[in-house]
């Protein structure tokens, strides 16, 4: 199933498996890639309980050990719709039996997509359903259209003019950097820069991130919720990802415990939190 929400600039529809954003529309043209499976299956899947992959593909918690994929399991479900308008749509999941088992606390998430003007707003909600404290981390993973030759494109940061990416090594941080450094708060895109797998950055001042086409705007990401940050893409796929995280990967030296995890949050028995993030299409 999936829903469709629109106002008198952009038409957006989301897949109920996932909350996933699958469209997003601007005179006629969807900024989101349409997949081909033979590059990837997902158009913007949502990352929860955690971000990356965990060290062993395991986590330890209160003595128990336990199982989980890359990127957590809220995107291979099936969430309901709670609400609708013409320009907003509210979704939720909810812990079960089956979640229980590789994520021991009791959660509710609900994902707003509402769309103001040309932006889409996408708002998580993340709520502990249970007394006990929970823990968990986010991201968002859209992927753009890129038309045409990819070095025509470009990325624009705010507030930086060189960065450091932290490497990953068999979809763990490895320990190593690079330093990428900007012209006037530009990165020129090529593949070769995804050779290694995604970008990664901490706690970065970036907030904002412009992709630009032959020196015309396409969308602009705004993201001030969110300290980690992922571009990713694969060479010669027609799409960039760019991906404002909560968290991040494990790294090679973890020690598997949940509490110690890089990027995790707390969050106390019966209390809620908010994260939001947008997409502005020109």
């Amino acid at each position: 199933m999936k829903t469709t929400i629109k106002n008198s600039f952009l038409t957006a529809t989301i897949l109920h498996k996932g909350a996933e954003l699958e469209t997003l529309i601007k005179d006629g043209k969807n900024v989101i890639w349409t997949i081909d499976k033979s590059f990837w299956n997902k158009t913007s899947p949502i990352l929860f309980p955690i971000v990356g992959g965990l060290k062993d593909g395991k986590y330890n918690y209160l003595d128990e050990s336990y199982s989980l994929s890359r990127h957590g399991f809220a995107r291979d479900h099936d969430f309901e719709l709670i609400s609708k308008t013409d320009d907003s749509a509210v979704f939720s999941l909810k812990y079960s039996e089956e979640t229980l088992k590789i994520y021991p606390f009791k959660f509710e998430l609900q994902i707003t997509n509402e769309l103001f003007e040309s932006q889409l707003y996408i708002i998580y909600k993340i709520l502990n359903l249970d007394n006990d404290k929970m823990y968990f981390s986010l991201g968002a993973h859209p992927a753009f259209a890129i038309d045409g030759n990819f070095e025509e494109y470009e990325l624009e940061f705010d507030n930086n003019n060189s960065l450091i990416s932290h490497q990953l090594d068999n979809e763990l941080l490895s320990g190593k950097t690079v330093d990428i450094n900007l012209k006037t708060n530009l990165l020129p895109l090529k593949y070769e820069l995804f050779e290694n797998d995604a970008l990664v950055f901490k706690n970065s001042s970036t907030s904002n991130l412009t992709l630009f086409k032959d020196k015309k705007p396409q969308i602009s990401v705004h993201f001030k919720d969110f300290p980690y940050l992922g571009i990713w893409t694969k060479k010669g796929v027609p799409f960039l990802c760019i991906e404002p995280w909560l968290g991040i990967a494990d790294s090679q030296t973890s020690t598997g415990n949940l509490t110690e995890k890089e990027g995790i949050r707390k969050l106390e028995g019966n209390a809620e939190v908010e994260k939001s993030f947008s997409i502005e299409v020109f």
